[in-house]
Order: C-alpha cells, then sequence, then structure tokens
C-alpha cells in the first residue's frame, strides 16, 4: 500500500465498473477514497468508504458531502462517474424518459459539484474530473440522448474549469470508448418503442455487444482518470484507451464526410 497521502478523493457510482476501478486506483496511490452507490453496500476490505447516495436527490447529495466533511474535514478530488445509458431511436423516447436520463447523466454532476465547490473553494485548491465519452464529441446513432448528455458534460466542463480557476480549483474530461463494464447490461430501452426501429436497433445492441468485448478493461480508464488527478498541468480532456485516442485524433483532423462514411460503416449502417 501506498503511504503517500495525496488527499481525499470523492467518486460517484463506485460499486462496479469504471467507479469501482477508480477508486481502487486512487486509494492505491494514496488518496483517502469515499465512494457512492445508490443502494446500501458494505465497506469494502480496500479501504474505500462507502456512502449512499442518489445523485438526483438534492438532500441526498447534500447529506453525502456533509458526512464526507465530517469525517474528513476536506475535499480535495471529486471523480464525478455516475451514470446511466439508454439504446434507441431518439424519437422513441419520451420527454419525461430523456429528462430522467439527463437527472442522473447531467444534473447529476451539477448536483455534486455545486455542492462540493465551497469546500474546494474555502481550501483554495481542488481537482474536478467528469467521466464523458468519445459519444460527447461524435456523432452517435441510436444513443441520441445519452451522448447528449455527455456533450452537455463537455461543454460544462471546459466552461466550469475557466471559472473555478481563480480559485485554485481545475476540471477535466475523461473520454472512455467501449469499456468492459455491465453498461451494455444496464441500457434502459426506449419507453415509447416504435416498429421502425426495431431493425437498427437490433442491429446496434448486436455492435455494441461485439464492441464490449473488445472493449478496455476498467482498470484502464482508472489509470487515466488517476493520472488526470495528479497531473500538475491538468488537461481539458484525457482520452481514455486506444480506441478513444484513436477516435480523438480522427475526429479532430480528418474530413466530416470520412469521418461520417467511416462511422457508418463501423456502426453497420447505410453508407
Amino acid at each position: 500500500m501506498n503511504n503517500t497521502n495525496l488527499g481525499v478523493a470523492l467518486v460517484t457510482g463506485a460499486s462496479t465498473g469504471i467507479g469501482y476501478a477508480t477508486a481502487k486506483a486512487l486509494q492505491k496511490a494514496g488518496f483517502r477514497v469515499f465512494g457512492t452507490s445508490r443502494r446500501a453496500v458494505a465497506q469494502k476490505s480496500d479501504g474505500i468508504t462507502m456512502l449512499t447516495c442518489d445523485v438526483t436527490d438534492d438532500a441526498s447529495v447534500a447529506k453525502l458531502v456533509e458526512d464526507v466533511l465530517a469525517a474528513a474535514g476536506r475535499i480535495d478530488l471529486l471523480i464525478n462517474n455516475a451514470g446511466m445509458g439508454l439504446l434507441g431511436g431518439a424519437e422513441e423516447s419520451s420527454i419525461a424518459q430523456a429528462q430522467a436520463l439527463f437527472d442522473v447523466n447531467v444534473f447529476g454532476v451539477f448536483r455534486v459539484t455545486n455542492a462540493v465547490l465551497p469546500a474546494m473553494r474555502r481550501q483554495g485548491k481542488g481537482r474536478i474530473i467528469n467521466l464523458s465519452s468519445v459519444q460527447g464529441f461524435i456523432p452517435a446513432p441510436y444513443f441520441a440522448l445519452y451522448s447528449s448528455t455527455k456533450h452537455a458534460i463537455e461543454g460544462y466542463s471546459e466552461s466550469l474549469d475557466h471559472e473555478l480557476r481563480p480559485f485554485g480549483i481545475r476540471v477535466s474530461l475523461v473520454e472512455p470508448a467501449y469499456t468492459r463494464t455491465s453498461f451494455e447490461d444496464n441500457l434502459a430501452k426506449p419507453d415509447q418503442l416504435l416498429e421502425i426501429y426495431d431493425s437498427a436497433r437490433a442491429g446496434m445492441t448486436v455492435v455494441v455487444g461485439k464492441a464490449m468485448e473488445k472493449g478496455d478493461a476498467p482498470e484502464v480508464v482508472a489509470e487515466v482518470v488517476l493520472t488526470a488527478a495528479t497531473d500538475p498541468a491538468p488537461k481539458r480532456r484525457y482520452a481514455a484507451g486506444k480506441m478513444a485516442r484513436q477516435v480523438s485524433f480522427l475526429r479532430r483532423f480528418v474530413p466530416a464526410f470520412a469521418f461520417d462514411k467511416s462511422l457508418r460503416k463501423q456502426l453497420g449502417l447505410p453508407v
């Protein structure tokens, strides 16, 4: 175990997947780590203190931050990882379903960040890392609503970083591609299915399943989060994994028509 004291870290959505791998990596590196889950779980034996929090509930978020500050006295690092996915045609989801998705993936980030910022400002330092996705900067057919939440987090994070620099606080994005987690199994289904999208939706489900099998391990993303958390000159964005780096490069330098053609081919859509 590394005895270096790097401060206090709070990781949302830390019971499984990227969140859990991140919490472990931070704890091993020398952070005192608090993780959250929507449902109560036992404190893990690896030294991560787990707390219950619903990021869609103001009171739950306020209590979370109060409990962490009561126990540790400060919060040096916030990892906004909690989120959910949705696969289907954009028009297959009701406004209510879209709002529920945004409440977790976007407003949940806003809630936790706003609750933590007063403590970070008092300290005169802090680091916030928001888990985005390559779908935060590329088109994402049949993930339009999920992609929209990640695009929102990208704009929010870049803007917030400029606002918070005078207080010694920096904000960065970590952008994974496909990662071998339970994300695929937990994808929400549209609440107003349309027969016209059945074939394309089924095809996309197969594409995602195959891609997940070849995706990066959560630990790959966790190591990038750790890099972003400890980088003395933090960057706006950190691509997590080989595919994410490739997609980021292609999006920046390949002409739009060529990128779109390649994307449709990769997803099995008519070119």
